[in-house]
């Protein structure tokens, strides 16, 4: 009885502690398209504060390990406010024999851990990761069916490259040339991939969508990108991706579907040409952002230029808003950060606010990364202990922000070295949920004060509600105490 006892004060506690995220009676949770933002079941505007989760080494999925993915990281997610993740569902894991023959065992390993974020409200976007194509280049990705070395390098071995280098490599280049052009029917695989991963993942109601293809490589035209942003190798990317997404509007007609622009985009001062698509209501942009400084500087090049950073940043945001608005797409910033330069990432995450910016930072955990260019990426020392977490990049990601906002023209700001934090909006009280604002523990570890000019404030732990039926213009100011 004692042990009974002591069991059932465990789960209590453990409840009280970690709770799951509160719903109101209505429709399932799901996201859509409006306009330039994220919106949920109730209509409400939805900003993602989240981190990337892709194992890249097989079996291409993290493992019930305490260095891997457990209940205790999910719980850990929801008390820091990370409401969003870019799952690597990678090609190799689900058609690892034949093209077409899905593998259910690995839908399963990343089911267990899908579940787990869906507990804590977590939104999930499904990535077809890659890097350098296959094992065979260095990199990681596609199945070994589809990693086939063309001629003439074929004849000779292939020497990896370190991690980018190799996709500078003419073979390469070559393989990409020719999965864009279809070659061997490729691309067609590629979308009974999409078609396969879409009928698993179209009812789970924490779905952010189909991220179609890691940072794209345009091929052999590479090198011109750096001048004009390679426009005509735009076409060959937009196809693909046009294919891949009427492939998985024959499984799932409504969920969203992400486009992503060529790979050095991420890092360079360089427009992009992704066009929209007509009838197309649920389209993203997924895209990257690396400052070439940071990037540098995680080489060891002693070279501090994390300032210039700031322009490039704000280049970037404007960038992908334009391209956005271009395509009729909403953007979300998927990756970003793969560093421990705290100033670096608090320079990205001020212009992800200043924008109404989503965001998912590279990454969680290190997860002995193939493909990476330092070991600083990763939120933990040590990946297996959640209490080795580095307190300084902690301090920049985990930040008070508006979660879901009942209403429209949303601006908000937060003083990560204050913890202050202010939004307007004009409420809409068609809305029948409230407004709800996460308040980071690291800038207010004593609690906190809310002000609202309209409504009622209800709090639980580091979660705010504000309930304001009103159309008029709502601002709302959260105060750390001392």
């Amino acid at each position: 009885m004692r042990k009974v006892t002591l069991l059932l004060l465990a789960l209590v506690l453990a409840a009280v502690v970690t709770p799951g995220p509160a719903h109101a009676d209505g429709p399932a949770p799901r996201l859509h398209r409006e306009g330039r933002y994220l919106v949920d079941e109730h209509g409400r505007l939805v900003i993602v504060h989240g981190l990337n989760f892709v194992w890249k080494r097989a079996p291409y999925a993290p493992p019930d390990t305490p260095a891997g993915f457990t209940a205790a990281d999910a719980d850990w997610l929801y008390e820091h406010g990370f409401n969003g993740a870019r799952l690597g569902v990678l090609w190799a894991g689900v058609n690892p024999t034949a093209p077409g023959v899905a593998d259910a065992s690995y839908f399963a390993k990343w089911d267990r851990v899908v579940d787990l974020m869906a507990g804590k409200g977590i939104w999930m976007q499904f990535d077809m990761h890659q890097d350098m194509w296959h094992e065979t280049y260095g990199g990681e990705g596609v199945p070994g069916w589809a990693a086939k070395r063309p001629l003439p390098w074929s004849l000779l071995p292939y020497l990896p490259v370190p991690f980018p280098y190799g996709y500078w490599i003419p073979e390469v280049s070559a393989v990409f040339d020719g999965f864009w052009a279809n070659k061997g029917g490729l691309l067609d695989h590629w979308v009974t991939f999409w078609k396969q991963v879409a009928g698993h993942y179209r009812s789970q109601p924490y779905s952010m969508g189909y991220d179609l293809v890691n940072e794209p490589w345009v091929g052999l035209e590479w090198a011109t990108c750096a001048i004009a942003g390679c426009p005509g190798s735009y076409k060959e990317l937009q196809r693909a991706q046009d294919k891949a997404l009427a492939g998985i509007r024959t499984v799932d007609p409504t969920g969203l579907v992400w486009y992503e622009p060529q790979q050095l985009s991420a890092g360079l001062l360089m427009p992009t040409w992704l066009q929209g698509v007509a009838g197309e209501q649920n389209l993203g942009l997924s895209w990257h952002n690396y400052c070439s400084a940071t990037f540098l500087a995680s080489f060891g090049i002693p070279f501090d230029a994390t300032e210039t950073c700031t322009s490039f940043t704000r280049n970037r945001e404007r960038n992908a808003l334009d391209q956005a608005a271009r395509m009729d797409a909403v953007p979300l910033m998927s990756e970003w950060g793969a560093t421990d330069n705290a100033r670096a990432l608090e320079i990205d995450a001020d212009a992800a606010d200043e924008n109404q910016m989503s965001w998912l930072y590279w990454a969680y955990k290190r997860w002995d990364d193939p493909t990476t260019a330092d070991t600083a990426q990763g939120l933990f020392h040590d990946d297996a202990d959640l209490t080795s977490v580095k307190t300084d990049k902690l301090r920049r990601l985990v930040r008070t922000y508006p979660q879901a906002t009942a209403g429209r023209d949303l601006r908000y700001r937060y003083d990560q070295a204050t913890g202050a934090f202010t939004m307007t909006y004009r409420g809409d009280a068609a809305i029948d949920a409230p407004t709800r604002i996460f308040v980071s523990p690291v800038t207010a570890p004593h609690g906190y004060d809310v002000v609202t000019s309209a409504g009622t404030v209800t709090k639980n732990g580091s979660y705010v509600d504000v309930d304001a039926d009103t159309n008029d213009v709502v601002t709302i100011s959260v105060t750390p105490r001392p």
